[in-house]
């Protein structure tokens, strides 16, 4: 869908630092099966068995194995469930394949907290800290049929690492990817989506991708997906050139007309896009800032955007 008037505007929002790492891991949503070995019973002697009964039993037996499927749970990652009660009023589209990157690690297993936000899933929470879901719930006093309350501190119990988790669909849609800054200090999904939602956009955080700045509770670096993304809606960040409909929108939280975005925050952009163009097939071309899509008015990332820096890391000249 796309947004009402005044779509493509900033929200309000934030997030904490995080270093980066070169570990990076594509991960299909495939599913596995295990089936374990079978202890077979011993039978009786043959010398004291009548042959009717022998006969008998090696019959029954016969059956018995031809028809004993043992079942066993799926390893860890198991195939994730689609978003649980999500706010959609149809099920999200499931991703055909998960890229994952580990961005920081905590110098062993600790008991941590992570904020839910939009359309976040216990799967997804517990791939980002390389933990069990099951784990998850049992810390929480959790059923997988609980409803996720957006806001809710959740402990992560023995979390190791922390990793970008980018979900990626079969959409021949997404043709561009327009970069935006939130002209905010401060925030992250949970707060952009209230404040985009307040103003009267339609889904809320209008971006599909946001990088926060290590304010709130979110790593300084770390990416999070909108419910947009998610569903695979139209965005609601920029009109002209109607890129609402066929870009890709990723807001780095701050105002760069007044301070440059961290180190992390860039690093985290040059992955995203280069996750995003290799999938998608988005010529470099049309890689762009808001402010210099055709039609645009808007400073939008903001004077202080360092587009120098995805020059030398993009192949190939971007349009800034």
């Amino acid at each position: 869908m796309t947004g009402r008037r005044g779509e493509g505007e900033k929200g309000r929002g934030s997030c904490h630092r995080i270093s980066a790492s070169p570990h990076l891991r594509i991960s299909p949503w495939l599913g596995y099966d295990q089936s374990p070995h079978h202890r077979v019973p011993a039978f009786p002697s043959i010398r004291k068995v009548p042959r009717r009964l022998l006969l008998l039993l090696l019959l029954l037996a016969s059956l018995i194995s031809g028809c004993e499927r043992a079942v066993a749970p799926p390893p860890y990652p198991a195939t994730p469930p689609p978003a649980a009660r999500s706010p959609s009023a149809t099920e999200p589209p499931r991703p055909a394949e998960v890229v994952e990157k580990s961005i920081a690690y905590l110098g062993g297993p600790r008991t941590i907290y992570h904020e839910i936000g939009p359309m976040e899933t216990i799967w997804r929470i517990s791939r980002l800290y390389d933990v069990s879901p099951e784990s998850i719930y049992s810390a929480n006093r959790l059923r997988p049929s609980d409803p996720l309350q957006i806001g809710r501190q959740l402990i992560i119990p023995n979390a190791a690492m922390i990793r970008h988790v980018i979900n990626l669909y079969l959409n021949p849609q997404w043709k561009y990817i327009v970069i935006h800054h939130t002209a905010t200090w401060k925030g992250n999904a949970r707060t952009i989506n209230s404040s985009h939602g307040y103003r009267g956009f339609w889904n809320g955080l209008g971006y599909h991708f946001l990088i926060d700045n290590g304010t709130m509770g979110k790593g300084d670096g770390q990416i999070e997906m909108s419910p947009r993304w998610i569903r695979q809606q139209n965005g609601a960040h920029c009109k002209a050139g109607d890129m609402n409909k066929k870009a890709v929108g990723i807001a780095l939280v701050g105002n760069f007309n007044y301070e440059k975005p961290t180190p992390n925050q860039m690093q985290s952009l040059s992955f995203l896009i280069s996750v995003l163009r290799r999938y998608y097939r988005i010529p470099s071309a049309n890689i762009m800032v808001h402010g210099h899509v055709p039609g645009a008015r808007t400073e939008c990332p903001g004077k202080l955007f360092p587009g120098d820096y995805l020059r030398q890391t993009i192949p190939r000249e971007i349009e800034w």
